[in-house]
């Protein structure tokens, strides 16, 4: 196997607290992130050998950056050095990037001043054998929508297995066009689609049945995940795998389970229940993450989806914006909670 190449944007998380006592300490938290980074970082740390493309500006806060991931064993060959700026985010402590007082300030960025004559899809995938990239980068611009066309025809010509996060930002998608009217186009090259039921309703136009999941009963939620897995694979015959993953709030805690549609059999991980968290931020890219990782090395479905899952939970009580948590940790994690 080859490398595992992440396409993304590098964002940093500002982290101003509720209150606003940041302006009396003249201090803001602020982490290094972006969904497709996270992965990348997740899987250099599991020893998967991982390479990230993105854009930064030619300066010496990139330097930093990119000493940052390769202290990390990423692999920052790939990455474009154009424009002005890092693109941020600005998110209250606590509180999910899918909340409404998420603020993003990527406008001009680097990353989204990327066009089709940029990157050299032919070098870049040199050793790759798996691709990833998420919903993120078509929502921000036509521009590279057109790129992530360009990188799935070139992916498929050479055989490289493609895998697709169904990230919904409705703050990001201003530019004139809804996710059904992009996504599904992109979709029809990917061979690992990941997401839950609303997204892949929101992105990829497949059928919601409010009836079962307006009581979040897991039960009918798992007959969901099973009916929205087989319209995806139907409609996009490339796809072999898909994913949905079931997080809910519990009080000041979390509720969340998965599923793992593959080789026409629904597979369902161990719920897992926390009363508190510290950190919603990157615990979906560190499923994905899993995700790779089991399939990279061969493992089982029920395997990798448990793995998965596990990391993804333990993500939660984890103050960044990806994992710190070791194969071991997260082995640990299944073996307590499996009891």
């Amino acid at each position: 196997m080859g490398k595992v190449l992440s396409f993304g944007e590098l964002l940093l998380r500002i982290c101003p607290d509720a209150e606003g006592q940041w302006l009396q300490e003249n201090s803001l938290p602020f982490y290094v992130g972006g969904a497709e980074l996270n992965v990348a970082t997740a899987l250099a740390l599991w020893g998967v050998p991982s390479a990230y493309l993105t854009a930064l500006p030619e300066n010496f806060l990139s330097e930093q950056l990119m000493g940052y991931m390769q202290e990390r064993q990423i692999d920052t060959s790939p990455v474009v050095l154009q424009g002005e700026r890092v693109g941020l985010y600005y998110l209250p402590k606590g509180k999910d990037v899918k909340n409404a007082g998420v603020i993003y300030d990527r406008a001009g960025s680097a990353f989204a001043g990327l066009t089709t004559g940029t990157i050299q899809w032919d070098s870049v995938f040199e050793g790759v054998s798996w691709f990833h990239f998420s919903a993120i980068c078509p929502a921000i611009n036509q521009n590279l929508v057109d790129v992530c066309a360009q990188a799935l025809q070139v992916a498929t010509a050479k055989g490289i297995f493609v895998s697709l996060d169904l990230n919904y930002r409705a703050k990001l998608w201003k530019y004139g066009k809804e996710p059904v009217e992009v996504m599904p186009a992109l979709a029809a090259s990917c061979d690992l689609i990941m997401g839950n039921v609303w997204a892949a309703n929101k992105m990829l136009g497949m059928p919601l049945q409010e009836e079962l999941v307006q009581d979040i009963e897991k039960e009918k939620l798992v007959q969901h995940a099973q009916l929205t897995s087989e319209a995806i694979l139907r409609e996009f015959p490339k796809c072999k795998t898909v994913a949905n993953t079931f997080r809910f709030d519990h009080g000041q805690g979390i509720r969340y389970f998965t599923t793992l549609y593959h080789q026409n059999g629904l597979h369902v991980s161990h719920e897992y229940v926390a009363d508190q968290i510290l950190d919603k931020v990157g615990s979906g890219d560190c499923f994905m993450a899993g995700l790779i990782y089991g399939f990279y090395h061969g493992k089982s479905a029920a395997e990798t989806l448990e793995f998965a899952t596990a990391a993804a939970f333990k993500k939660l009580f984890i103050l960044s914006d990806a994992t710190t948590s070791t194969v071991a940790d997260i082995e640990a994690t299944i073996t307590t909670y499996a009891k």
